[in-house]
């Protein structure tokens, strides 16, 4: 919401940054990708509380919600410019919190192993 409201504010040539397609695109890519990343963690919540949610699902989700928010807080501190790396915003903080999560949640490279266990039937680690 920061770099929204930072690009709907911010003016260039007398106009909103928020006025030009490719902010507008970069925006609706974020909000989409939050929605379904949402959407997927509700329902693996529900999964979880039937019994039903697997290992793998688990690292499907995992290893896409932890990528698409690194994405998305790249592409706010982007849009934000040099403001995007600074304190006032914050979105080099939460840049540095999403690089943590996806470390002690398991690495992208090592949700990957197990999905890829659980597609062919072999370990590539041990």
């Amino acid at each position: 919401h920061r770099a929204r409201q930072y690009v709907l504010d911010r003016k260039q040539f007398g106009r909103p940054l928020a006025a030009n397609q490719l902010i507008q695109k970069k925006l609706a890519d974020m909000e989409t990708e939050i929605t379904l990343g949402l959407q997927g963690c509700l329902r693996l919540g529900r999964m979880k509380d039937e019994g039903t949610a697997s290992v793998e699902i688990t690292s499907i989700m995992k290893r896409n919600s932890c990528g698409k928010a690194l994405d998305i807080a790249r592409l706010a501190r982007d849009m934000m410019g040099g403001n995007g790396i600074s304190d006032e915003f914050g979105v080099a903080r939460h840049l540095v919190n999403l690089e943590v999560v996806n470390t002690y949640e398991g690495t992208h490279d090592v949700h990957a192993l197990i999905l890829g266990r659980a597609i062919t039937g072999i370990a590539a680690f041990s």
